[in-house]
């Protein structure tokens, strides 16, 4: 060909080329295309197309394999261009398309007038909306030019009427005029009336002031009252404080003299801490069980949480495909990661948070939340056996929940005696305030 191949033609080409190359054989592909193998159609399409379309240029044995697929999905269209005619109702991309891998005679001319055909309709295209374009511009001139006519004359009339309305008001003015001068005659007559309850209003307060003196040294009589016998009321709990008190410094004493007897190390860092993964940034679990609340109460999570020491490792994308499939990855993890901060601040529990990284492109930035570890499994390694390998480097006897629909992580961490429970009762747990 003297030039590129046309666009349309090209993305007709990727697109057959991407759906035959899932049925082809590892071995038969070339080797810079052996990477997109396992997409599906449409991601080799998008991730693909320029490794496709090199290929196709470059490799005639691919071409003719890509050809060959083609021709088991079309044969009446390639049948037709290997005899050399056209069908008239075929698409003319498609008919290029499909010249383009066949290679049969002529085939530069149909991918030539394919190219032409696409460029033609576009320009047909332009002028028709440049046509309608205009049209709505002239139809938006007359309506603005009528709206100008209806403004100048609504501006005239309002015009007219404010004429009149000042006539109006200055005849109203007049009239005011005389009525002030009969207002201020009548507030002179006012002020005399009012100089005159201004001296009873003065006896009446002095009165009301000698008698409100009298109620605030009943008042104050009352207070003292209240106040000695809220006094008494200390005094007598004060005792019952103190017994208490002495009570638990003994307790306290007495552990703090174990400690010192056993001289047990202050732990710095958890057991979880020590599992390889890709950072981004006295009662069992199994006892809560029997307390007879359903398995999606939110009731059943909190008693869980209350247990000293408890570790909640959460499978992140069952939850949150769970809860808000919907959403993009990376919306699904802050919206997850924000509901558990908050719970872990409430319950002071340990919480660590899992996703699956073995499909990452690129390094997750995130700045994980306070009070929540975040963990993405190691490429070639799923969330399920890395959730399976933080239960096992638990001591034995710590309590663990797992939270998680998936059957098998669930059969796994009840094994190593962790307690499993569903998605949606964390996202219960969540939802409540």
């Amino acid at each position: 060909m003297d030039r590129p191949l046309p666009e349309g033609v090209r993305r007709r080409v990727v697109g057959l080329a991407s759906d035959a190359l899932g049925g082809l054989p590892l071995a038969e592909l070339p080797q810079s295309l052996r990477q997109y193998a396992k997409f599906t159609p449409a991601r080799r399409a998008k991730y693909a197309a320029t490794a496709l379309a090199a290929a196709l240029e470059a490799e005639p044995a691919f071409r003719s394999r890509i050809a060959e697929r083609l021709r088991l999905g079309q044969p009446d269209l390639v049948r037709a261009l290997e005899s050399g005619t056209v069908p008239g109702a075929a698409d003319p991309m498609d008919v290029a398309a499909a010249a383009y891998l066949v290679r049969s005679a002529g085939w530069s001319r149909l991918v030539a007038e394919a190219g032409e055909e696409a460029e033609r309709a576009g320009a047909e295209g332009a002028v028709a909306e440049a046509a309608r374009l205009v049209e709505k511009l002239q139809a938006e001139l007359t309506e603005v030019r009528s709206a100008a006519r209806s403004d100048l004359e609504r501006q005239r009339a309002e015009s007219e009427d404010v004429r009149r309305e000042a006539d109006s008001l200055r005849r109203r003015l007049r009239s005011l005029e005389s009525d002030t001068r009969r207002a201020q005659a009548e507030t002179r007559k006012v002020a005399a009336e009012l100089e005159a309850l201004r001296a009873q209003a003065a006896t009446e307060r002095s009165a009301a002031e000698s008698e409100a003196r009298r109620l605030r040294h009943r008042v104050a009589e009352l207070e003292t009252a209240v106040e000695q016998g809220r006094r008494s009321a200390r005094e007598g709990r004060s005792v019952e404080d103190m017994r208490l008190r002495l009570l638990l410094d003994t307790v306290l004493q007495s552990a703090q003299g174990l400690q010192r007897e056993l001289a047990l190390p202050v732990s710095q860092i958890r057991p979880a801490d020590l599992v390889e993964a890709v950072e981004p940034g006295s009662a069992s679990p199994h006892d809560v069980a029997r307390r007879g609340l359903a398995e999606d109460d939110p009731a059943l999570l909190d008693q869980l949480l209350a247990i000293p020491q408890v570790h909640l490792v959460v499978d992140g994308y069952n939850v949150t495909k769970t809860g808000y499939p919907t959403l993009p990855l990376e919306q699904q993890r802050i919206r997850l990661l924000g509901g558990l901060a908050m719970l872990a601040q409430r319950t002071q529990a340990e919480v660590t948070c899992v996703f699956d990284g073995q499909d990452l492109d690129v390094p997750v930035i995130m700045a994980p939340p306070r009070g929540v570890r975040v963990r993405f499994s190691r490429t070639g390694e799923t969330a399920d056996e890395l959730i399976r390998r933080l239960v096992r480097a638990e001591p034995q006897g710590r309590p663990v929940v797992v939270v998680s629909t998936d059957r098998e992580v669930a059969d796994g961490v009840r094994k190593a005696g962790a307690r499993p429970v569903a998605s949606v009762l964390l996202l219960n747990r969540l939802a409540r305030p």
